[in-house]
């Protein structure tokens, strides 16, 4: 019994929490539209199938990997199709360009609501779900590549934008922009 109050009473205070910060980013944001959809919609596709889900952001880990709230439950969510330098790890320093990657999906996402589309796979071996993230109209995948965050990386068989984002880092790389300025990722 005093586990579920525990539980219960945690949960009520993170959705206060969550509440507060989205009303304090929708009153900054002022003369956007607030969101119209609950948090837990699916969009249809023409076929009836469900595209994506809206999740919010309630963390960024670092630059292609989130932790978002669907339904009430805090998932970790892993980009597709990308890989950003790594931050966290207990047994060796951050990699070149990490922070500032981890930074700028911050300055994208954090505290806003997504939308997450999945391609064929569900999760990666680690539990981490694998999606698209888009916020509005934009493929935040996509951006972190373009802005040169992150690297275009296949994993198959979750290939359905790789087109894209090879493109887009093949625009930073001549653009010579983020992770390649650096020497550890030469822009040719």
């Amino acid at each position: 019994m005093y586990r579920k109050r525990v539980v219960f009473t945690t949960v009520v205070i993170l959705g206060a929490l969550l509440v507060c910060s989205m009303g304090a980013r929708l009153f900054v944001r002022v003369g956007e539209p607030p969101p119209t959809v609950a948090l837990n919609a699916q969009t249809e596709t023409t076929d009836g199938t469900s595209s994506l889900v809206e999740a919010a952001v309630v963390k960024v880990i670092d630059g292609d990997t989130i932790e978002v709230l669907i339904d009430g439950r805090v998932h970790r969510v892993r980009y597709i199709g990308i890989d950003a330098p790594e931050t966290v790890h207990s047994y060796r320093p951050a990699q070149t360009f990490g922070v500032e990657a981890a930074a700028r999906n911050e300055e994208l996402v954090g505290g806003r609501t997504v939308l997450l589309e999945k391609d064929i796979s569900e999760t990666d071996r680690y539990g981490r779900l694998l999606r698209y993230v888009w916020l509005d109209d934009i493929l935040i995948n996509e951006a972190l590549v373009r802005d040169g965050y992150a690297q275009s990386f296949t994993y198959p068989p979750d290939v359905k934008y790789q087109d894209r984002l090879d493109r887009a880092e093949k625009e930073a790389r001549a653009a010579g922009r983020g992770l390649w300025r650096t020497e550890e990722f030469p822009n040719s």
